[in-house]
Formats: C-alpha cells, sequence, structure tokens
C-alpha cells in the first residue's frame, strides 16, 4: 500500500509542535510517531481525540495495562493494522507482562488457544466478538461480568471502538510501520 496521508515533515513549527508534544512526550532515539503527524494535519480533530486516547493510556482509566494492552493488540491485529500493532507492542509488550508468542498470539490465535488464561481468553473473545458483530452474546457478558465491573466493560468497549479508529486512520492514510516496531508475524 502507498502512503496516501503524508506525515508532518519534522522538523515541525511552534504550532504543530506543541499539538505534537501532547500527543507524545519525548523518547530519547524515537522521532514524534508518524501517527501523530498525521492527525495534527487536522488540528481539532486531534484536539478532540486526544483526552480520550490520553484517558484510556493514562492513570485514570480502571483497567490493568495488561488488559488495556491485549484489547488494543487484538483490536488493531483483527483490524490488519501493523503499524499501530507494532508500536505498541515494541513500546508496551514486555511492560505490559506479554511474553513473545503471547504477543504474536494476538495476531495469529483464537480465544481457545491454550496460551490465554481465562480472563485473557475473555478479551479475546470479547474484542472479536466486537469486530465480528459489533455486540456481545449474553454468555459471554456473562464471562465480562465475572472479571471486571459494569463502569471497566463500558472502558473495555470504548477502548475497542477508539482502536478502530485509530487502525482505520493509521491504514487508511497508509502509514509505514516505525523503523523500531514491531511486524506482525509470519
Amino acid at each position: 500500500m502507498a502512503l496516501r496521508i503524508k506525515p508532518l515533515e519534522l522538523p515541525l513549527d511552534d504550532e504543530h509542535a506543541s499539538m505534537l508534544r501532547k500527543w507524545m512526550p519525548a523518547i530519547p532515539g524515537i522521532d514524534p510517531l508518524a501517527l501523530f503527524r498525521v492527525l495534527i494535519r487536522n488540528p481539532k480533530l486531534s484536539e478532540n481525540l486526544h483526552p480520550l486516547g490520553a484517558f484510556q493510556l493514562g492513570k485514570e482509566s480502571s483497567l490493568p495495562l495488561q488488559d488495556r494492552e491485549l484489547v488494543i493488540n487484538r483490536t488493531c491485529a483483527r483490524c490488519g493494522c501493523e503499524y499501530e500493532w507494532g508500536v505498541h507492542t515494541a513500546l508496551l509488550g514486555a511492560h505490559a507482562g506479554f511474553e513473545p508468542t503471547m504477543i504474536a498470539a494476538t495476531v495469529k490465535s483464537n480465544a481457545d488457544d491454550p496460551i490465554w488464561s481465562a480472563r485473557q481468553t475473555c478479551l479475546i473473545a470479547f474484542v472479536d466478538s466486537l469486530h465480528d458483530t459489533g455486540t456481545v452474546t449474553d454468555e459471554l457478558w456473562r464471562q465480562l461480568s465475572e472479571y471486571w465491573t459494569e463502569e471497566q466493560t463500558l472502558e473495555l468497549a470504548v477502548l475497542a471502538g477508539y482502536y478502530h479508529a485509530i487502525s482505520f486512520v493509521a491504514n487508511m492514510a497508509g502509514l509505514i510501520p516505525e523503523t523500531w516496531a514491531q511486524r506482525f508475524p509470519e
């Protein structure tokens, strides 16, 4: 796929640099993400999209990091978004407690793969169900209720939807994976 929306070139003017700092703090050795340099091409969209993403990845979220990252990675994998999947798995995969085989399984395995715990199986089934049908069955809802509160299930659903949107943007824009990011397993 060809690049369709070119990320803003570095260095940025002061206005765009300020917008970009909201999305991504400086990380030594890593340039600001192409995704963020695409999003700030539309300042109003960027400004309104950022707070939700910051909440979902920040300390205010009621979800544990591993749950959040599993939902993000599976959602991006199901959307075929190697760009965002690769960024998250490279930056947060090990920090979230995922072994390399688990990271690969977010792309290659189903919910019934024995690599997953019962809790993780429920999350994979949840993401897959939302991706495939836009809802969950009563049985899956019962399983979700064993692990997460109603407040948390709302966060999980919005998290999956948000990363569908991010995947759609990255895929539509034709973003090439960051050089340091992981790639989908063969």
